[in-house]
């Protein structure tokens, strides 16, 4: 039976789901609800009445539209739809009443307000209050919390939307914020004044309507209509989460969220929206070569010159690909490296990953298969700190009934989990028992770089593997790089993975800072950070970080997405293609395309599917052959949410919130 409802709406009839609230269907027909404790993405709390309607024919006073449903609403007479008025004379004076009401003890702040130019209530007052007030009593003040170094607050501005404590508690999953007190009394605060502890909060920020919670690092920087806006993707992990970078002039002032429901839904981790302030600190702005054993700046034909003599001369050449590498510049090192006889790696880690089998290495599930799943198995992986949206979908996926299993340690993920042990050799036990209960069901299991890095790792993929074929679930393999499952399909690998990098003399490193290479070789860097990578360096070539250039990046599922340049790299550097195809002139073995989109070009007449920007192709690979799992615990390969890449750990902000969890976790309890 159809569950739609016929309303008039504005005297337009339209047809919704009875399901809907009145909010959601007045949004479905193109009228616009005002609103501010109300967001799709939260339980509803009814509070603010910003988005009262009139139900004709129902109770002789407006309606909260965010909290009463479709089918809830009464016919007409002689069963006429239900007729629903956002523009009546009493939904005006409604909605001018509670913006009066929520203007009372708000405070003129609005030109030293950071929320200015973007406030829900500067917007809804011009739209939908008066122009004068008839209050003349002092305005309410309240003392302002301390929430850590991210998130700045001044609680009289606080509109008691509650969208904060509900997002911390329902999304990010941690219980530190509430609502105390009654009445004028009543106030959003801390539990006992403690700072928030998640790596989402930062999230919070954007939700606040008003200014009480605004961005601390990024506070009286810049105004809104300052700022230039770029559509770009986020690489701080391997899920490639939509974001929006703001820059003035050559500067990156802030990241934001974009909602993008197949990926990151309207959430970014704190590493990922704070961590621009390392774009600016340790940035290598012109080529270098050792002499003497010191470095010492030079000019591009130089230092160029000097990388194409050792490559020449190289008796065993190899190309490392980082993890914040575009595609781009993975396949053109491809070409540049194998064109010299040499070889090329993206596994710098040792991911025991079949380069041949997209379905082994980029999985066969969807991120948002995990909303719908009934079973989750997490396997060697702690998402909290691998890819903190991500954990927020699972929890997501566990208020709604799923069951959570484990296999190795068992981190705070801010859900109940079912630890099923933390020995690798459960996987071969489970492989003993029957499924067929769970095989009717949705289900996940996610497999992370802590499973895959161990010497054992492609026989726990296997594992791995052979479990989801005998419960028919999908597999997601939770990739920490963002660069790698790109550079795995450009066929950045080879068959001894990092074995024969050990045997090279010469080697091409693009931004691996994560990985020591041994003394004896002759070693090129090209990056952005004076990182690990930049101080082992002979020759070291500068170039874009990721918001300096246009760049492929591939998700863990196998999405291409397209990141967009949003501002210029510094002093000398260059982008990282161009720096292989300059090289590449210099080795008389040019290149050939010499534009970006040339690159592209070439990249999609090889492989096809990385063409489709933002589409998830189904997976496709052989089952692979079982070998012996070694046994022994399995453990996350990130232990520092905060350091993983070069841009973190050139950050000032990063190493304060790495500080300050590393003092949470050893600072004794009052009780101890």
């Amino acid at each position: 039976m159809s569950n739609t409802r016929k309303i008039v709406i504005d005297g337009n009839e339209v047809e919704v789901d009875g399901a809907l609230t009145l909010i959601q269907a007045c949004e479905e027909a193109g009228i616009e609800i005002p609103r501010f404790c109300y967001h799709e993405r939260l339980s509803i709390a009814g509070n603010c009445r910003m988005c009262l309607v009139e139900v004709v024919g129902g109770p002789p006073k407006p309606a909260a539209s965010c909290a009463m449903q479709v089918k809830d609403l009464r016919p007409g007479p002689e069963g006429a739809p239900p007729v629903i008025k956002t523009n009546s004379p009493m939904v005006k004076k409604a909605r001018e009443g509670v913006m009066e009401f929520l203007l009372i003890n708000h405070p003129l702040d609005c030109p030293i307000c950071d929320q200015g130019g973007e406030c829900d209530l500067q917007d809804q007052a011009m739209a939908y209050g008066v122009d004068f007030s008839r209050f003349r009593e002092p305005k309410r003040a309240t003392d302002d919390l301390d929430l850590g170094p991210l998130v700045e607050t001044h609680m009289t501005r606080c509109i008691s939307c509650t969208r904060c404590v509900r997002f911390t508690t329902e999304v990010a999953g941690i219980t530190q914020m509430g609502q105390t007190g009654r009445g004028e009394d009543s106030e959003i605060t801390s539990y006992l004044g403690e700072t928030l502890d998640s790596n989402l909060q930062g999230n919070i920020i954007d939700l606040c309507p008003v200014g009480a919670l605004v961005s601390k690092p990024y506070a009286f920087t810049a105004r809104p209509w300052e700022l230039t806006k770029t559509e770009s993707i986020d690489v701080m992990d391997g899920m490639g989460a939509s974001i929006r970078v703001d820059t003035k002039g050559r500067e990156v002032m802030r990241f934001l969220p974009l909602n993008h429901d197949g990926v990151n839904e309207e959430w970014i981790s704190d590493k990922t929206r704070f961590v621009w302030d390392g774009l600016r600190r340790q940035r290598l702005d012109t080529p270098y070569i050792r002499e003497n054993g010191k470095l010492r700046s030079a000019t591009w034909s130089e230092a160029l010159g000097k990388a194409a003599d050792a490559i020449k001369g190289a008796k065993a050449l190899a190309g490392l690909v980082g993890d914040l590498a575009p595609v781009e510049a993975t396949f053109a090192l491809k070409q540049l490296v194998e064109a010299q006889g040499g070889i090329v790696e993206c596994r710098t880690d040792g991911a025991k990953l079949p380069s041949d089998n997209r379905a082994a290495y980029a999985g066969t599930a969807t991120i948002d298969d995990i909303d719908g799943a009934e079973a989750i198995m997490l396997i060697g992986t702690n998402p909290r700190l691998e890819a903190p949206v991500l954990n927020a979908r699972i929890r997501k996926a566990w208020t709604m009934g799923a069951n959570v299993g484990v296999i190795g340690d068992m981190p705070d993920l801010t859900y109940e989990a079912d630890h099923v042990g933390t020995d690798a050799n459960i996987i071969n036990d489970l492989l003993k028992h029957d499924h067929s209960d769970v095989a009717d069901k949705p289900s996940v299991i996610i497999v992370g770089m802590g499973a895959l890095t161990r010497g054992d790792g492609a026989a726990i993929l296997a594992g791995a593997q052979a479990l989801a074929e005998s419960t028919k679930s999908g597999l997601m393999i939770l990739h920490t790089s963002a660069s790698r499952v790109g550079a795995m399909d450009v066929g950045a690998t080879n068959p001894d993975s990092m074995a024969a990098i050990d045997k090279a003399d010469v080697i091409y490193n693009l931004g691996a800072d994560e990985l020591e290479i041994a003394k004896g070789a002759f070693v090129i860097y090209q990056g952005s950070h004076g990182d690990r990578g930049a101080h082992r360096a002979d020759v070291i070539l500068p170039g874009a970080a990721y918001t300096e250039e246009g760049g492929l990046f591939v998700n863990l599922e196998g999405r291409p997405q397209m990141a967009a340049r949003a501002s210029f790299a510094p002093g000398e550097a260059k982008e990282n293609w161009a720096i292989l195809r300059a090289l590449s002139g210099e080795l008389d073995a040019t290149l050939p395309f010499d534009s970006l989109a040339a690159l592209r070009t070439a990249i999609v007449k090889a492989h096809a599917h990385l063409g489709n920007v933002d589409e998830v192709t189904t997976n496709t690979g052989d089952a692979l052959a079982q070998g012996k799992i070694e046994g022994g615990a399995l453990t996350s390969t990130i232990t520092d949410f905060y350091l993983t890449n070069p841009i973190a750990r050139a950050s000032q902000l990063m190493a304060e919130l790495s500080a300050n969890a590393k003092a949470r976790k050893t600072e004794a309890m009052a009780a101890e």
